[in-house]
């Protein structure tokens, strides 16, 4: 679409892959499915928010995930002067989640994300564009996705309140296929005029917030 896309998961896998003390850190948090603390959150997430990716366009993934994270992202958008255009939620049930979230495989070496159901490799195991070894991240394991979710949900009440009283949050049911939610998103994006200044190829239906322009 032409927006930069940021994730706090892959941004936190990189540095837990490179061993950096960041990554130690997170990593103490994530792989028994707590929620790393949002001062750190906020810190490594607005770090990477520069001046030129605000400019273009962002869409965040992923955070904010606590009334915590929202008010430090919205104080540093704050000073920035780029005020938030819109929280995209996208609702799903949560045995849907579990079912998604369990059965994906990424690849230990480019990265590329599989399922073993709705998208699976050519090569059981192998992934197709390096043919490197497909693996199970550790917090993709089923008691730790639904300790996750009991702690999401919990958190996530406080902050859908904080967003619709701001007036910015979205719900999208995000319930069936990827194609249908990634068409559901797109059309919330045309109402609103997200995309009057991207380009025609659509790629990312994990849309969690934009940040204006």
């Amino acid at each position: 679409m032409g927006i930069a896309h940021l994730s706090t998961g892959e941004l936190f896998r990189q540095e837990m892959k490179r061993r950096s003390a960041l990554g130690r850190s997170v990593e103490r948090y994530v792989t028994h499915g707590r929620l790393v603390p949002d001062a750190l959150v906020v810190k490594v997430m607005t770090h990477r928010l520069t001046p030129g990716l605000l400019a273009r366009g962002i869409v965040l993934d992923g955070f904010p995930r606590t009334v915590g994270q929202a008010k430090g992202l919205d104080a540093f958008l704050k000073k920035a002067k780029r005020p938030l255009d819109g929280a995209v939620y996208l609702d799903c049930s949560a045995s849907v989640l579990v079912a998604r979230l369990s059965g994906r495989q990424v690849c230990g070496r480019c990265g590329a994300i599989y399922h073993v159901r709705r998208m699976p490799p050519k090569r059981s195991g192998v992934c197709d564009h390096c043919g490197g070894t497909l693996v199970v991240r550790p917090d993709d394991q089923v008691a730790t996705i639904k300790k996750r979710l009991a702690i999401d949900h919990a958190e996530s009440k406080q902050l859908l309140a904080y967003y619709r009283g701001q007036r910015v949050l979205f719900p999208i049911n995000g319930n069936g296929t990827g194609a249908q939610a990634f068409a559901r998103a797109m059309k919330l994006f045309r109402r609103e005029d997200w995309l009057a200044a991207t380009g025609p190829e659509l790629h990312d239906a994990t849309l969690a917030a934009r940040v204006r322009r």
